[in-house]
């Protein structure tokens, strides 16, 4: 089992970023992979900064057991400063040649990809990335592990939030999770019957959503769910409600933010699967070649893309998703 001429013998697998619901099942299977192919393997504690102070467990079949039905990460995780500076790489590459590791399986998203290209220039440690992350907003992948329990999670909340805005003539404005991209919220609008949803990819005025809200309350709708990405270029959900008020005084107006609800408990059925698919195919990756590529879910297939690729290339929302949250909500 070689890769670009050198044979794999050990692999490390460590967690990085923001922890995602099946990033467990995801390991689960790098090891057990890694197992049958008769691998060594070693977990990182706590990521690049594990990395960095040689916080490493050797990792066999009976330690993977039960976890998969487990939120977060096992191995923890953490966001490292030392990582961003040359030291602290320098320091992480030496102890990944203490335990003689051959290469190394990133479970996380950008900033996880980010850190392992620079890595990977400096040292040449051969990478593969499997794609955890609850935003789904990685190039290369129609789905990241903990998007589908994210999603799941918010619209359970929204439900419950339906059921007291149903009983009053009350707006909730209710904010997920989503920096950089509005897939979570998108998908959690379409699915929890919302009026609207506003996301970083398209801007919306607090002009046109008042619009939007008048003709609601012409039609005599008697409650709204506004679902807001808390990366959406007119604010928060706080904000955008702030404004809302000042301009309209049809609508008891309530704000509930379900925060990091989202990125705990245990992932759904889709999660468990698309995980154990990516850990299984990341380390045969590895022995068939590939290096430096983040091993993704397209069409149904598994397809490996690089990692630079993976980081830089944007993933724009489905326009036929943005047409149906529109459509629907009349």
């Amino acid at each position: 089992m070689k890769s670009n001429g050198k044979e794999i013998k050990r692999i490390a697998v460590f967690t990085s970023g923001g922890d995602a619901p099946g990033m467990n099942a995801a390991l689960r299977a790098v090891v057990r992979t890694a197992a049958y192919y008769d691998l060594h393997v070693y977990g990182i504690l706590r990521g690049y900064e594990g990395m960095i102070d040689g916080d490493f467990i050797l990792m066999e079949k009976r330690d993977v057991g039960n976890i998969m039905h487990r939120g977060g990460t096992v191995l923890k995780t953490a966001r490292s400063e030392r990582f961003m500076t040359p030291e602290g790489r320098k320091s992480a590459y030496e102890s990944l040649r203490a335990y003689d590791i051959d290469a190394c399986i990133a479970i996380g998203g950008n900033g996880t990809f980010t850190g392992a290209t620079v890595f990977t220039e400096e040292y040449g440690v051969p990478f593969i990335g499997i794609p955890g992350t609850i935003d789904n907003d990685l190039y290369g992948t129609d789905y990241t592990i903990g998007f589908d329990t994210a999603v799941n999670t918010a619209i359970q909340a929204a439900d419950k939030i339906r059921d007291t805005a149903e009983s009053h003539n009350r707006l909730f404005f209710i904010e997920v999770m989503g920096r950089n991209s509005g897939l979570i919220a998108l998908n959690t609008a379409i699915g929890a019957g919302a009026g609207y949803a506003l996301i970083p990819e398209k801007e919306t005025t607090i002009e046109e959503l008042v619009d939007m809200l008048r003709i609601a309350a012409k039609r005599k709708k008697l409650f709204n769910l506004i679902v807001v990405a808390e990366g959406n270029k007119t604010g928060g959900a706080q904000q955008v409600a702030e404004e809302v008020r000042k301009r309209l005084d049809l609508f008891d107006i309530r704000v509930t933010v379900i925060g990091h609800m989202q990125r705990g408990g245990a992932p759904t059925f889709h999660d468990r699967v698309l995980a154990s698919r990516l850990g299984q195919a990341a380390v045969e990756g590895l022995l068939e070649g590939k290096r430096n590529v983040m091993v993704g879910y397209v069409d149904n297939k598994i397809k490996f893309t690089p990692l630079k690729d993976a980081i830089s290339k944007v993933k724009p929302p489905n326009e036929q998703l943005l047409r149906i949250a529109e459509m629907l909500a009349i």
